[in-house]
């Protein structure tokens, strides 16, 4: 036999051997939608899919974080102990909240929902030069363009005056500003780390490099603190999109639940175990915080979602920019349609990412053939996530629907109680809408056949991501 022989015949061994050990490992670690994309790679592409699962295949983390987990939730569930809960207490979706965030409802004495994205900056910078004691940002994206140096600024005068200010990046998400952005911190006494820094060569060994954290949020004194969508970098950092954003301001006990998030998040990335700030005793509204992500366990923003809507009698209004929506949430929908609830997605006509673009267009007949109304927001990145349920309950956060944000990502989302405060973020999701256009089933069914084929394989890849 020939040596080329010989080799093909290694090779044959090693593709079928690929095979059969992902048939047994996959289904293991994965849910059923992402085993089905990934073993239908390894089918086509042993070798290959045997490198890709080996470096974001493993949605988990390596031995030592797991174990930080474990103690960051220990400080977490002491910190939410302590918070004042309502007179009145808030059943149902609260109570799955809590169980799934470990936060119970507690209140606000205000609440602002801010979208103007430059006032969201100027204010948090106020905000900023009023601390007297602490200020505490976590954020994905930190860039140093405009926006964030004037945000570095505000850090900075607070350091100078005595103020312990601290920052969390995400290493992914600002890598092309982290290093500046980190010296002109610490330039000016501001604590600056990495959240979840990437160490490639434990990454190939252990865990996938792109588990994020993609929460945004600010505490200053552990009195106000913000939550939401947007980053500290400029509104246009990318060339051509124009972001739209929604951020919530919230003073009261809330913040303080805000505030445990934060020295959570600390604590996994130093081990110091920051000071309890005094939780305000004024509320006059309920506001729970929900953190999620995959070191708690189980997809808890997907679960949440999935129980709102099922929980919908009349309305169900969803803003996201990414929606990839898995088998749980699509029946969901489904479900809820059929019950004759009114269904609006809005969804943005402008996109940062092509095949997350594609993935997501792959949904939008089915969707609609279910009755769901979708909305393409026409100018801007509309990158807000929001939802609104019967205008009674409404959330406002750092998650889309997208498996990245139930499966991937560290998120916080703030729920809304207060039928005065629905009401406004039903009122912003109303102008969402009027700056959209509504799909119309049989005109998106008369698009060209090669981009529908695209969509489809896009949405195949989808859950690999």
């Amino acid at each position: 036999m020939a040596w080329t022989e010989h080799l093909a015949l290694v090779y044959f061994l090693i593709e079928w051997s690929i095979r059969l050990v992902m048939v047994v490992v996959v289904p293991l670690r994965r849910q059923p939608e992402a085993a089905r994309s990934w073993l239908l790679l390894v089918f086509f592409l042993p070798l290959p899919a045997l490198v890709l699962y080996r470096l974001i295949g493993r949605s988990r983390f390596p031995a030592w974080r797991q174990q930080r987990f474990a103690e960051a939730a220990v400080i977490r569930r002491r910190l939410a102990a302590s918070l004042p809960r309502p007179a009145q207490p808030v059943p149902g979706i609260a109570e799955l909240a809590e169980r799934l965030g470990e936060f119970p409802v507690t209140g606000a004495s205000s609440l602002a929902l801010i979208g103007d994205y430059e006032q969201s900056i100027d204010r948090l910078v106020a905000d900023i030069d009023t601390a007297e004691a602490s200020v505490h940002l976590l954020t994905y994206i930190f860039a140093d363009d405009v926006t964030g140096l004037k945000v570095a600024a505000a850090l900075g005068r607070a350091a100078r005056r005595g103020v312990d200010a601290r920052v969390l990046i995400d290493a992914i998400g600002s890598r092309p500003w982290a290093r500046r952005i980190q010296a002109i911190l610490a330039a000016d006494g501001v604590q600056c780390r990495l959240a979840l820094p990437v160490r490639w060569w434990t990454t190939v060994r252990r865990a996938r490099a792109d588990l994020r954290n993609h929460r945004k949020i600010a505490v200053i004194d552990g009195r106000l603190a913000y939550v939401g969508s947007q980053n500290i970098v400029d509104r246009d950092f990318r060339r051509g999109i124009v972001n739209d954003e929604l951020v919530a301001r919230v003073e009261g006990p809330a913040a303080a639940a805000v505030a445990a998030v934060f020295a959570s998040d600390w604590y996994l990335e130093t081990r110091e175990i920051l000071p309890a700030p005094p939780t305000p005793d004024v509320a006059l509204s309920p506001v729970q915080i929900m953190p999620s992500g995959p070191d708690y366990g189980v997809p808890g923003f997907e679960r949440l979602l999935v129980a709102l809507i099922h929980a919908a009698e009349t309305q169900v209004t969803l803003v996201s920019p990414y929606l990839i929506p898995d088998e749980a949430l699509l029946a969901a929908l489904q479900t809820a349609a059929y019950r004759g609830v009114v269904i609006d997605l809005v969804v943005s006509r402008v996109v940062d990412q092509r095949l997350v673009r594609l993935a997501q267009r792959s949904f939008y007949d089915e969707l609609m053939s279910m009755g769901v109304r979708i909305h393409r927001y026409r100018a801007h990145l509309l990158h807000a996530k929001h939802v609104s349920i019967d205008g009674r309950i409404g959330v406002v956060g750092s998650g889309n629907a997208d498996l990245r944000s139930f499966m991937l990502n560290a998120e916080v989302s703030m729920l809304l109680y207060d039928p005065a405060q629905v009401a406004e973020l039903v009122a912003r999701q109303a102008e969402c809408m009027a700056l959209s256009d509504r799909l119309d089933l049989y005109e998106w069914r008369r698009r060209p056949m090669v981009l529908s084929l695209a969509e489809n394989l896009a949405r195949l890849v989808s859950p690999l991501l």
